[in-house]
């Protein structure tokens, strides 16, 4: 599978509370078509303590799932979100830009 956006990806967010904040990607669940985004789209979650996995009670901040559609590529040399196409080079399929064709 060779998707658009991917893992370590920088992105920016188009729509929701988080709009016009940029992050990471840090994790794809492809099936669903959501992912986990650096400090983007943070809840506050309710944690029992688990001594044995180490973990404290009390309440965390985590980055919950959002919808892949409402992110983009982010080129950081234009500041800007970018359009992203698939080229064949030497037999190998890449990701560029659609604005002036840069290998990402």
């Amino acid at each position: 599978m060779s998707a658009k956006i991917r893992k370590n990806d920088l992105v920016i967010v188009l729509t929701g509370r988080d709009k016009g904040k940029t992050g990471i990607v840090k994790y794809i669940y492809p099936v669903i078509n959501k992912a986990i985004v650096e400090n983007i789209n943070m809840v506050k979650k309710h944690q029992k303590s688990a001594p044995s996995k180490q973990k404290k009670s009390g309440i965390i901040n985590k980055e919950s799932l959002i919808d892949i559609s409402n992110l983009a590529f982010f080129n950081k040399k234009n500041n800007k979100k970018e359009k992203i196409k698939f080229l064949w080079i030497n037999n190998k399929k890449v990701r560029v830009f659609k604005s002036n064709n840069q290998i990402i």
